[in-house]
């Protein structure tokens, strides 16, 4: 049987939880959160909702010795979402990753690590820091969301469904981030041909803003992440080698940034090198600096 943890039920948490428990994977899911007393609620509220299912999965309250043989490890702990930016609360976040990170280096962990707290990218490098994992098994959700985001708008506006378009949002799951438009295609259709400038701007505007909008409508976003990080976990368990942007360390800036790669049972199996403009490689070098800049406030530059 499977074995994920998962450190952190709050939003993003729990609603990772549902739809894993959704899967068919036969998996034994240990939960760690500060809310003890609530989480017991939430399992066996959960609990009973898997009776009719007929399905092989157990939930129980955990503990970080659970991380000792587990597959997986899932971090969405950190500080609440607001409207304001990423890197706005990093000090308080950066408290909270060092005590999970102290306690996961107590333990024989030797999977994968998946990352969905804030500043996205800021948090995976810090994790990856503090615990000394290899690079390739601690991976951030990064882009990923905001690319699914962009496919949902793109597919609204010209009638194509989602998965039939081609396009990555890459850099910084912030404001630094960017859509790689000379590689977006429909088919081997360049998607220039269904959008004008103006409507790249404002689509690649509103994504970059939406998580925004939905935190202020909903008070918090968890749906949407919650399915990159169910998807990068079927990716693991079930070794899909699926390309997704995800946030990883990148080695030509020596920093953690979304970009294209292979996800496999070993984490990310191979980061995908895709031909940029000259303006586009301006973008990422742009977002790996603001990511260095947030970095620099918690650690000197020669400790990452």
């Amino acid at each position: 049987m499977k074995k994920v943890v998962i450190i952190g039920c709050g939003n993003v948490g729990l609603e990772y939880l549902k739809k894993l428990c959704m899967t068919d994977i036969n998996v034994e899911i240990s939960l760690i959160d500060v809310d003890e007393d609530k989480l017991e609620g939430e399992i066996l509220d959960l609990e009973h909702s898997l009776v009719y299912r007929n399905c092989n999965i157990s939930i129980k309250l955990g503990n970080y010795s659970d991380c000792d043989n587990a597959d997986i490890v899932v971090i969405t702990a950190g500080v609440p979402q607001s409207t304001k930016d990423r890197m706005s609360d990093l000090e308080k976040a950066n408290l909270i990753v060092v005590d999970i990170t102290n306690k996961l280096r107590d333990t024989s962990f030797s999977g994968i690590t998946l990352v969905a707290s804030n500043p996205m990218e800021v948090i995976t490098e810090l994790i990856a820091h503090y615990t000394d994992y290899p690079y390739n098994k601690v991976i951030g959700t990064g882009t990923m969301l905001d690319t699914a985001r962009l496919k949902s708008l793109i597919s609204k506006k010209i009638k194509v469904k989602p998965n039939d378009i081609n396009v990555y949002v890459l850099g910084e799951h912030g404001n630094s981030q960017f859509v790689a438009w000379s590689n977006a295609n429909i088919g081997l259709e360049n998607l220039n041909r269904f959008l004008s400038l103006d409507e790249k701007e404002e689509l690649a505007d509103e994504t970059r803003h939406m998580g925004g909008v939905i935190v202020k409508h909903k008070g918090y976003t968890s749906d949407g992440v919650a399915s990159c990080l169910l998807e990068l976990t079927l990716c693991v368990l079930k070794d899909l080698k699926k390309v997704y942007p995800v946030s990883n360390y990148n080695t030509t800036y020596d920093v953690y940034l979304s970009t294209p790669c292979i996800i496999g049972k070993n984490g990310i199996e191979k980061s995908i090198n895709i031909k940029l403009t000259s303006e586009e490689e301006e973008k990422l070098e742009e977002s790996s600096e603001v990511i260095c800049e947030a970095l620099d406030k918690i650690l000197p530059k020669e400790l990452y």
